[in-house]
């Protein structure tokens, strides 16, 4: 090729990537999705409200833009327990919060956060992941327009905090103690009152009497919730909380729209975050207890057995009237149960045998 050829074919060389970046710019740009996800959490709290805008973040991240996500704590847009219906509505994508906020709807939500006396961080991913219980998951929420998937877990979560000594199962005959789930229909069969608020809501209910008692989360969420400030007994262990699982409810449509590639990238987000928090959380529980006997003269009480064989009677009660709830729940309840059965008996020849060993060989 002489010289004058060689310049002819780059410079059409040139044309056509030009015209091509002129044409695929636009196209490009259409190709972005806005994803506004509202949390039932508040900004910036430590334990649950920053996970959930970290993961909010690593979407946008991982899909270098093409997912540009909108984050809304709870309040900013629409509040907590307003979170479920603007998802299934389409006003937003996502919501990042706890299913059994919405057990009003349907019963069956409860298993996919927290049932008592139900599973474990290790059982309840284990049951999700490859025990059937994301396919229930997905079933349930398919009928509210939802796809659900696990983005974080708390572990087995503190009794609670109450300002007055727990005994026996009659001195919480009257309790007013926000607890939602399943935990504050056990309550309820108790003789106490189960009261529902948002995470932002409780500090000054507990200061100002309306309640008298509170459950949260552990030692790391709690302590900056400042919760000892208004109640001197924390309780534990919680019979109602686990192995709390997080869950980002996204909308159907929203969801059926993304390729593969984004879904699968979104999926990979939400699994990463699983296993942070629940990393973090185990990370901190221990030192923040600690801050809160040492600094700020917390007693720390562990409830008796008699207590919890209240607490277990009650439960019963309650898992057989979700069971009656309708069909799906029924299966979805029964499901847990012969998890807690089949993955529960092995957790206890491994980590719960290891463990005790362990301390009792180390003086822990």
């Amino acid at each position: 090729m002489d010289r004058r050829k060689f310049i002819k074919s780059a410079g059409t060389a040139t044309a056509g990537v030009a015209a091509a970046t002129a044409i695929s710019a636009p196209a490009i740009a259409q190709d972005i999705k806005d994803m506004v996800i509202v949390s039932t959490w508040p900004r910036d709290f430590p334990g649950l409200g920053i996970p959930a805008q970290r993961l909010a973040a690593r979407i946008t991240e991982l899909t270098d833009g093409r997912i540009n996500v909108q984050y809304f704590a709870s309040g900013e847009r629409v509040g907590a327990f307003d979170s479920f219906d603007e998802v299934a509505s389409g006003n937003a994508q996502a919501y990042i919060g706890a299913d059994y906020y919405w057990t009003g709807k349907h019963k069956g939500w409860a298993a996919f956060t927290a049932i008592p006396f139900g599973l474990t961080y290790t059982e309840i991913d284990a049951w999700t992941k490859y025990g059937g219980g994301q396919e229930l998951w997905d079933e349930l929420a398919g009928e509210f327009g939802l796809k659900n998937l696990a983005c974080g877990n708390t572990g087995v979560q503190m009794g609670g905090w109450f300002n007055k000594e727990i005994n026996s199962a009659d001195d919480l005959k009257g309790l007013k103690m926000r607890i939602p789930g399943q935990g504050g229909e056990v309550i309820a069969k108790l003789g106490g009152s189960s009261v529902s608020l948002p995470g932002g809501q409780i500090y000054e209910n507990l200061v100002s009497g309306a309640i008298d008692a509170t459950e949260w989360v552990g030692p790391f969420n709690d302590f900056f919730m400042k919760f000892y400030e208004a109640a001197k007994y924390y309780y534990w262990p919680g019979m109602h909380e686990p192995g709390a699982q997080l869950a980002m409810g996204i909308n159907r449509g929203f969801w059926d729209s993304l390729s593969p590639t984004d879904q699968a990238i979104i999926e990979a987000a939400c699994n990463e975050e699983n296993a942070r928090t629940m990393a973090e959380t185990n990370a901190n529980n221990g030192a923040y207890l600690a801050r809160l006997i040492n600094d700020h003269g917390v007693e720390l009480k562990e409830f008796n057995e008699d207590i919890y064989a209240a607490f277990g009677e009650a439960a019963q009660e309650v898992l057989e009237e979700a069971r009656d709830h309708s069909p799906l729940s029924k299966k979805i309840m029964d499901a847990v149960v012969d998890a807690r059965q089949e993955i529960g008996s092995w957790t206890a020849l491994s980590d719960m045998a290891y463990v005790q060993k362990r301390n009792e060989v180390m003086g822990i």
